[in-house]
């Protein structure tokens, strides 16, 4: 299993101090993160994308182009791009370009986003919010196989045969399709054979299996070898030297971001007795010291038959800097050789290429 780390840049305020890092500093950091995760031995590095003002994501190509240069082996991906806002065409060139400057470890996870601010941004209509995305998607596949491209669509002008460049190292350029609970998102990432990754931020992972269990079936009822249909996991979690400080820590940050965004939803605030329980065996957060968390992954991969990617979502809870580096050294260093060990060399990390 391939363990890594996905970043929202999230400049929240700090609850415990009521202090907020600036653009700057919050990006000057997030680099010397993925710096020391390259360094730890991580095996990938997310960045997703916003358009909010507590996010400084917009455009993760180029955190990830200035993390190209300063890391050697770690895997960059976004997590994820929103799709259905974007060009594919510039969408690919940015990857593409990204997979040269990384010398061939570049990924996009493409989706359709969790928050909708992108859509009034770039002149969209949230009502094609579906079609936006299946057109999109569709063509980004096309650009990855053919240099000369003839398309056409509903939202976006045709292509008569225009060369895409520059073309990326791997051949194809990896795409990932990432999804939350909707049964048909499931379905199309395994009809098209494409590597899954699924955001489980709260509930308890087991309940996915169905719709993992989905995805493998309709990738093979398309033809796919079973192999090819990997799925990856966007978790929420965090790594100290025991667990009551690892909760004690991530909670505040935790209660505060999903209690905001609960504002807009309809949600009830956050209360540490619904983050406890999250905490238990069977609950979605990877919280606690390594041992715990470790044994909490091999759960998780058991309960949903092997996971090939499990990214840890650690920004989202206003931790400090340190916090956020120790953890980062914890998940390389004591956390990921627990995994393997566990799972034995059948899930050794590997490459992704589909």
């Amino acid at each position: 299993m391939q363990i890594g780390i996905d970043s929202f840049a999230a400049v929240y305020p700090d609850p415990r101090t009521g202090k907020a890092p600036t653009a700057v500093e919050r990006l000057r950091d997030l680099l010397e993160e993925i710096e020391l995760a390259d360094q730890v031995g991580l095996d990938a590095f997310g960045v997703g994308e916003h358009h909010r003002p507590e996010f400084v994501d917009e455009a993760p190509h180029m955190i990830l182009a200035a993390a190209a240069a300063r890391t050697k082996t770690i895997r960059l991906n976004s997590a994820v791009t929103v799709l259905s806002a974007a060009d594919p065409v510039r969408v690919f060139q940015e990857f593409a370009t990204l997979d040269l400057l990384s010398n061939g470890r570049a990924e996009i996870v493409a989706g359709r986003g969790s928050f909708v601010e992108a859509y009034p941004l770039f002149g969209l209509e949230l009502k094609d919010y579906d079609s936006l995305f299946a057109e999109k998607l569709e063509l980004l596949l096309q650009l990855r196989e053919e240099t000369e491209v003839h398309w056409s669509g509903k939202h976006r002008a045709p292509l008569t045969g225009q060369s895409v460049y520059p073309r990326p190292l791997q051949t194809p350029l990896p795409v990932w399709l990432g999804v939350g609970g909707t049964p048909a998102s499931f379905a199309r990432a395994g009809v098209l054979g494409l590597p899954l990754m699924v955001a489980i931020i709260g509930g308890e992972p087991h309940r996915f299996r169905p719709l993992i269990d989905l995805y493998r079936e309709a990738g093979r009822r398309a033809g796919h070898a079973a192999e090819s249909l990997k799925v990856g996991l966007h978790m929420l979690g965090y790594v100290a030297e025991t667990n009551q400080g690892a909760a004690d820590a991530f909670f505040p940050g935790y209660a505060h971001a999903f209690t905001a965004i609960g504002k807009e939803r309809g949600w009830p605030p956050v209360t540490r007795r619904q983050f406890d329980a999250l905490l238990r065996p069977t609950g979605a957060l990877l919280v606690g010291d390594a041992e715990t968390v470790a044994e909490k992954i091999a759960g998780v991969n058991e309960a949903l038959g092997g996971v090939a990617r499990l990214s840890f979502q650690m920004s989202a809870a206003t931790l400090t800097h340190s916090e956020l580096m120790r953890a980062t050294e914890l998940l390389g260093t004591a956390v990921a050789p627990r995994v393997r060990k566990r799972l034995g060399p059948g899930f050794a990390p590997g490459r992704l290429t589909a």
